[in-house]
């Protein structure tokens, strides 16, 4: 089984990675596979609402976002980290998961999903709360903690002062690990809910 992790901070370094890689530890444990793909930095521009991916099975703009699509199709859960910006996550990494979110054909259901969030001081809620709406979306359970997914820092690394913050992010890991053995075995027993024909209304008819 393995987690694909995103790391969205252009800092590979910094306070977001400090919480990733503490639930990296937590996964090694628990006999978890990892591979963390670091994305802030990467100039990634947006969906344009083209559609050909729709004919293709994948985006129009050949970058990061098609090397990652087998990579979201092969793995058990995904876990998406942030720092905050304007009680926001990072625009290139919101970018990146629109668009890869939208552009691949194959079906999500069941992938563990968690979204970390990193911040000086505030609009942590607000980042985790738009990072959750790719999985929530995409028939994804979303892994919680003891506390919403969130680290404190300033300066680079300074999270892992947090004591709560990592906290949070080894108890996350824990769940999510359970989450995906348990629907792994789940699956294998019940095989995945049933899915009706998705009907598609507009507002205005």
């Amino acid at each position: 089984m393995k987690i694909l992790m995103l790391n969205g901070s252009p800092r590979p370094h910094g306070n977001t990675a400090a919480a990733l890689e503490e639930m990296e530890k937590v996964f090694a444990a628990e006999g978890l596979e990892t591979e963390l793909v670091h994305v802030g930095n990467r100039d990634i521009r947006g969906c344009i609402a083209c559609g050909r991916c729709a004919e293709t099975g994948k985006c129009v703009f050949d970058d990061i976002v098609n090397e990652l699509a087998p990579k979201l199709a092969a793995c058990d859960g995904l876990v998406v980290g942030s720092p905050v910006y304007y009680a926001s996550a990072n625009a290139a990494l919101v970018a990146l998961l629109t668009r890869l979110f939208y552009s691949t054909p194959f079906d999500k259901t069941m992938k563990v999903g968690a979204a970390v969030a990193a911040a000086r001081r505030s609009g942590l809620t607000a980042t985790f709360d738009e990072l959750n709406k790719f999985f929530t979306i995409s028939g994804m359970p979303v892994a919680s903690s003891q506390y919403w997914n969130g680290v404190h820092g300033a300066l680079p690394g300074e999270a892992r002062q947090d004591a709560e913050g990592m906290q949070t992010m080894r108890t996350l890991a824990r769940n999510m690990a359970f989450l995906v053995k348990s629907i792994a075995l789940g699956r294998e027993k019940y095989g995945l809910p049933e899915r009706e024909e998705f009907q598609r209304t507009n507002f205005i008819r």
